[in-house]
């Protein structure tokens, strides 16, 4: 499970440090990919082999179906993490997400997304707005 939000920073190589937290469930390795709000998501190969096989399951002849398995697999990179606990980010997916100098990884209970600073900023600015509460309601929490 992932959970809590971490700030580290990525290397002028695209080496991030994997917070040590969640290093034990990614140890065996992991897939990073192009999120959807700019930024990257990262899953563990169960994670991974799971949402891939949903993904297989649609139908190819849909439209949609085909543009989402181009995102979502032509961006993917399996990566293991080194012995200090830091992963290779290829440049398209940095590019992608703006990441450069701090990150921030934020555990999304069954993935983690990547973010740069400033963005993630920008999103928990959003999120944190008490006003805008009530587009949660039909959440049913």
């Amino acid at each position: 499970m992932f959970l809590g939000e971490f700030t580290h920073t990525i290397d002028n190589k695209g080496r991030l440090t994997i917070p040590a937290k969640f290093r034990g469930e990614l140890a065996a390795g992991l897939v990073v990919t192009r999120g959807f709000d700019q930024n990257l998501m990262l899953f563990t190969l169960e994670g991974w082999q799971e949402l891939a096989d949903r993904i297989a399951q649609r139908p190819l002849a849909d439209e949609d179906v085909r543009a989402f398995r181009r995102r979502v697999f032509s961006g993917a990179v399996d990566l293991e993490p080194d012995r200090q606990g830091r992963i290779l980010l290829p440049p398209y997916l940095r590019e992608f997400a703006a990441i450069e100098g701090d990150v921030v990884i934020a555990g999304m209970y069954n993935y983690v997304e990547l973010w740069s600073a400033t963005a993630w900023e920008a999103v928990r600015d959003s999120i944190n707005d008490s006003s805008d509460a009530a587009r949660w309601e039909d959440l049913g929490v």
